[in-house]
């Protein structure tokens, strides 16, 4: 294997590892918002704040990693 095709090979699993991040982040607020609705009885709050903030949290982390790399 060439110097390009190794290079191309770290990059996408760079990229494949940064979305998996994402999604992983937006369930986890997903998820542990409709858990948390459920034992507290206040039934969208929780899931959209926890979403939105796995979201976030997601999008920070990527952007972050894209700065460390440059």
């Amino acid at each position: 294997m060439d110097k390009n095709n190794s290079e191309m090979l770290k990059a996408l699993g760079t990229l494949g590892a940064l979305g998996f991040t994402l999604v992983l982040s937006t369930f986890a607020g997903l998820f542990l918002g409709i858990g948390l609705d459920k034992i507290t009885g206040l039934k969208p709050l929780f899931t959209i704040s926890l979403l939105l903030f796995g979201i976030v949290a997601g999008f920070i982390k990527i952007f972050k990693e894209t700065i460390k790399k440059q």
